[in-house]
């Protein structure tokens, strides 16, 4: 259940405040390098190193191109199914402790990024290429690294808490 007077105490705190401006400014950062990389790199690959590419990719699906289909009702449920995660994850920010307020940002934050393109252009641009000779990662942009860094943090948060409730 929803324990309201709890989420409205822990919306007004500063900590609220800190985590949105962490959202927003992975939100701007993800939407100017994915504006530069349509308006620049639309029709060509850029090679930054030996491992490092530039090369938009246009990913109708979800992280890693999985569940990309060319089906409206595919693709609408998944948009849904998204909004639904983000809501929650919005909520699980709301009443968490300060350490998994920031972590939820992060991944928030970078959902919101992808959320948005989904929405305004019906395909996330992914851009970020990184290979190895011919073996090739799944391309990514930096919502992408944002989220990652975000579960990341969780699963190891969740492994340290494990580790050090055995112990005590």
């Amino acid at each position: 259940m929803i324990d309201l007077k709890k989420v409205k105490n822990n919306i007004l705190k500063k900590e609220s405040f800190y985590c949105l401006v962490i959202i927003l400014t992975i939100f701007f950062l993800d939407r100017y390098s994915k504006l530069e990389i349509i308006k620049n790199f639309s029709d060509n690959t850029f090679f930054l190193n030996n491992f490092i590419n530039l090369d938009l990719v246009w990913n109708t699906g979800i992280g890693f191109g999985l569940l990309s289909s060319d089906s409206n009702f595919i693709y609408n449920l998944t948009t849904f199914t998204i909004f639904a995660v983000i809501s929650s994850l919005v909520y699980f920010m709301i009443v968490s402790e300060i350490y998994e307020k920031t972590i939820f940002a992060l991944i928030i934050g970078g959902a919101l990024g992808n959320f948005y393109d989904r929405i305004a252009f019906k395909a996330v641009p992914d851009f970020i290429d990184i290979h190895f000779y011919e073996f090739h990662w799944f391309t990514f942009n930096f919502a992408d690294i944002f989220i990652t860094i975000g579960i990341g943090l969780y699963i190891f948060k969740d492994i340290f808490k494990k580790k050090h409730e055995k112990f005590n």
